[in-house]
């Protein structure tokens, strides 16, 4: 038999609650800086260090964070379907929990990449200076995807989301785009999940359903629901 299709769209609402502060949390500023000042590419032109520094220390906090009950109820639906999540996270919580299919289409944090060839991607836990070169000569960058820069992975999530039997949507806002549209996607009529505790709009249809609470507390339970009805 074969096992139903699951895409998830997850957002900075599950990773907050391991500890992971986001810009949306404070008007636009990121841990005290202007978001565009170290996540954009204008921001990296006008002070490296500064960019540098800034994930340097969110790397070093990702060391110390551990994935939370919304992470473990969503690894556990691998077990029972196939399940892609889609992320604009780019902490590796997720992975850590055990899911086994994700796609980060911000970047990820463990990640870092040349700035004269973005497919030289490379792992990196621990602190990235200046003088750390590719193989190509060229300052390292973090592989984070800023703002007004292309999201090279959309149209991958987009051809998931397209074949979806089940859609989930979590701890998200749904202003970012183009990760935001990604839910007009997904196929007509089938069952979609929402579970914010500030959902961005109302259920649309009977097979829309919104849950206004966290990640951690409201995703077991769904979880719970999704396999007993659906595997």
């Amino acid at each position: 038999m074969t096992k139903k299709k699951i895409v998830i769209l997850t957002g900075a609402g599950i990773s907050a609650e391991s500890g992971i502060k986001t810009f949306r949390d404070a008007n636009g500023l990121w841990e005290g800086h202007n978001v565009m000042d170290v996540a954009s590419p204008l921001g990296w032109k006008k002070n490296e260090d500064l960019v540098l520094d800034f994930y340097n220390q969110r790397r070093a906090q990702l060391h110390e964070v551990q994935p939370n009950a919304g992470h473990l109820a969503l690894a556990r639906l691998d077990e029972y379907f196939d399940v892609s999540i889609v992320t604009q996270n780019v902490d590796n919580l997720h992975e850590r929990a055990g899911s086994k299919n994700v796609l980060h289409l911000h970047g990820e944090l463990f990640k870092v990449r040349s700035t004269v060839d973005e497919n030289l991607v490379y792992e990196w836990t621990g602190p990235l200076n200046k003088g750390d070169n590719c193989e190509k000569g060229s300052q390292l960058r973090p592989h984070i995807v800023w703002f007004g820069e292309a999201v090279p992975l959309m149209d991958h999530a987009i051809k998931l989301a397209e074949i979806a039997d089940i859609f989930m949507v979590i701890g998200t806002s749904m202003l970012v785009y183009p990760a935001a549209g990604l839910i007009n996607y997904k196929p007509d009529k089938i069952p979609v999940y929402f579970i914010d505790p500030n959902p961005a709009f109302k259920a649309k249809s009977p097979n829309f359903k919104i849950i206004s609470d966290t990640a951690v507390a409201g995703l077991p339970p769904v979880v719970d629901e999704i396999i007993e009805k659906y595997s």
